[in-house]
């Protein structure tokens, strides 16, 4: 670590503590020469994740592109950004968890609809007429009619839990 004003290795940390959610940590540090502050960040490095796209090819992972895509399915709808941060956060972590260095588009699209599906209906359904390439109104009729069984059956699941 080199100081940004003047170049010099040497600094002294005058402060450390958790950022990030504990995924981080922030130091306060003075240079040594200049005696000016400023701020690092260490975080650990996260093995390279790549996504193999339908047509084969390959590209590194970008949690980005999932938010963005849950950022569209969710326009105008009731839901917070930070809501969509946590659930791309979701799925990035549990990919990452997996410990593999590859995995298909696919399984990321199954993933942000398993979320979504707990977030919104009408996001979800926007979603997989997307990802899933709808091209009928039978396409759309049946997704939300397997979600009207979801639904049913979890409330049905509910009325016995609650009357129990």
């Amino acid at each position: 670590m080199i100081c940004p004003y003047c170049g010099n290795p040497e600094q002294k940390v005058l402060d450390s503590r958790p950022a990030r959610e504990g995924e981080a940590i922030r130091r306060r540090r003075e240079c040594v020469r200049c005696e000016r502050r400023f701020t690092t960040f260490e975080e650990y490095e996260m093995p390279r994740l790549f996504v193999v796209k339908r047509g084969g090819g390959r590209e590194e992972f970008d949690r980005n592109k999932i938010l963005n895509s849950m950022l569209i399915a969710c326009r105008k709808r009731p839901i917070s950004i930070d809501v969509l941060r946590t659930a791309a956060d979701h799925v990035e972590r549990d990919l990452r968890h997996q410990l593999i260095e590859e995995i298909t588009s696919t399984e990321i699209g199954e993933r942000v609809l398993a979320e979504l599906r707990g977030l919104d209906t009408v996001a979800y359904v926007r979603f997989a007429s997307v990802y899933r390439d709808f091209e009928t109104l039978e396409d759309f009729r049946e997704v939300i009619e397997r979600l009207g069984d979801r639904t049913k059956t979890d409330h049905h699941i509910t009325e016995e839990v609650g009357s129990k």
